[in-house]
């Protein structure tokens, strides 16, 4: 798919994304649906006219897991080739929230990189397609573990590509809540020590994490100014405002990193998610609440 398309054309990815989440969530009782409806502008934009990616790579149909990474299995099928062949001049692509594995799926089955039917295989056994991404599921480079240890292996990787002189750069996604981790804070430190202005960071602010409202648990406000204290560039945006993501990821961080706090809501485009608010990040749609969020799938 040509990475040139109207901001119109990447809006129905975008609504794609939340309509066929919900559709999981509807057909299997719960899904990360709060996390579809805040970041599926974000990821919209980056697959289809923010990243320089190649053409896929990875199996058109789902693959039943080909096991951990291992001596005896080392040429497993990798999640990264969905995001094309690793190149100099390519981009690579980090997925940080893991739980966020779901949006992924649906925005390569949105770009032509996975098969329509692909989600057919969502968290059944046996399958790549998991609800928790891993090294081998369509889209990710690697099992984030711990929430803060993604972007420590992207910066890792965006050093090497530096040393190496390649031009293609590396984006990671975070979640506000991975902000309490202090393993990212090292991170960016440490990629502005070695000056990786490779390294663009996207970061959905949507204010939720598994125990309620961010700000409740720890906050990490003012994140602007931490960022930039620790050396990054930091710009934000309104993270469901597809023109804002792709002008704040251009913008210009020689000699350091760039980080876009993207300001979304994990209720945009499904209203009655607004009574759960903020105890968001798994949502069951109970029988008795199924008419209302199916009335919602419809007119989506």
């Amino acid at each position: 798919m040509s990475q040139k398309m109207s901001i119109e054309e990447i809006q129905k990815i975008a609504n794609s994304i939340r309509k066929q989440i919900l559709k999981i969530a509807l057909d299997k009782g719960g899904c990360y649906l709060a996390q579809a409806c805040s970041s599926a502008e974000i990821v919209a934009s980056l697959y289809t006219e923010i990243m320089n990616l190649g053409p896929s790579v990875g199996n058109w149909e789902p693959i039943p897991f080909p096991g951990v990474p291992a001596p005896d299995n080392m040429d497993y099928h990798r999640g990264s080739y969905y995001n094309g062949a690793a190149a100099p001049d390519k981009d690579r692509f980090f997925v940080s929230c893991c739980h966020y594995a779901s949006v992924i799926y649906c925005a390569l089955i949105a770009t032509g990189r996975l098969s329509p039917n692909a989600m057919d295989k969502f968290n059944v056994d046996g399958w790549n397609m998991e609800m928790i991404g891993a090294e081998h599921s369509p889209g990710f480079e690697n099992t984030a573990g711990s929430l803060g240890q993604t972007i420590s292996i992207a910066g890792g990787t965006a050093h090497a590509r530096k040393l190496k002189q390649e031009t293609g750069k590396v984006f990671v996604m975070l979640g506000d809540g991975e902000l309490q981790e202090g393993q990212t804070w090292e991170c960016i430190q440490t990629a502005s020590y070695y000056k990786l202005d490779n390294m663009v960071i996207v970061v959905d602010c949507n204010g939720q994490q598994v125990e309620g409202a961010v700000e409740k648990q720890t906050s990490v406000e003012p994140m602007i100014d931490r960022f930039t204290a620790f050396g990054a560039k930091c710009v934000e945006c309104d993270g469901h405002d597809i023109q804002a993501i792709i002008d704040a990821c251009a913008t210009e961080h020689k000699d350091r990193p760039l980080v876009v706090l993207c300001r979304t809501r994990g209720t945009t485009g499904i209203a009655p998610l607004e009574k759960r608010w903020p105890f968001l990040h798994f949502v069951r749609i109970s029988e008795s609440d199924k008419a209302e969020y199916q009335k919602i799938y419809e007119e989506l």
